[in-house]
C-alpha cells in the first residue's frame, strides 16, 4: 500500500505538470480557459490587477488541487496495481481507469459546463479541453504505473 501511495504522489505531480502546461496562456487550451474566466474582457492593466489580487490565494488553491490530483492518481495506481496482481494484463488494466474517466469525469465536467456559467460559444471547446486534460493525466499515470509495477 505504501508503494501505491508513493506512486499516487508522483501521479499528483504529473497532474500538476500537465495542468500547468495545459492551462498555460501560451496554449490554445490556456487561452480558452482565460476566456472562460472572463480575462478576454479585461484590459491588460485589469488582468494584471486581478492576478495580483489572486496571488495570495494561489498556494492554498494549488494545495487543494494537489489533493484532488492525488485522489485521482491514487485511484489509477490502485486499480492498475490490484488488477495486475490479480492476473489482468497490464495494457488491459489501463481500461479500468479509462472507464472511470468515461463514466465519472466526462459526465461531471459536462454537467458543470451545462449547468454552469460557461459562455455557450465556447462550451463545447471548454468541455473537450477539460476532459482532454484529465485523459492525458490518467494515461500518463497509468503508463507510469505499468512501467514500474
Amino acid at each position: 500500500m505504501l508503494s501505491i501511495t508513493l506512486w499516487a504522489v508522483v501521479g499528483a505531480i504529473i497532474a500538476a505538470v500537465v495542468g500547468t502546461f495545459w492551462y498555460s496562456p501560451k496554449t490554445p487550451m490556456g487561452r480558452l480557459h482565460m476566456r472562460y474566466l472572463g480575462f478576454d474582457k479585461l484590459s491588460k492593466e485589469e488582468q494584471d490587477a486581478k492576478m495580483k489580487e489572486e496571488m495570495p490565494k494561489m498556494p492554498k488553491i494549488y494545495a487543494m488541487q494537489m489533493i484532488l490530483s492525488f485522489l485521482t492518481s491514487f485511484f489509477v495506481v490502485f486499480v492498475i496495481t490490484m488488477s495486475v496482481k490479480n492476473g489482468v494484463e497490464p495494457l488491459v488494466a489501463i481500461l479500468f481507469p479509462l472507464m472511470g474517466w468515461i463514466c465519472f469525469t466526462v459526465p461531471t465536467v459536462g454537467s458543470d459546463i451545462l449547468w454552469g456559467t460557461c459562455d455557450r460559444k465556447i462550451a463545447w471547446a471548454k468541455f473537450f479541453s477539460d476532459i482532454g486534460s484529465s485523459l492525458v493525466t490518467i494515461l500518463l499515470v497509468s503508463l507510469l504505473t505499468i512501467l514500474f509495477l
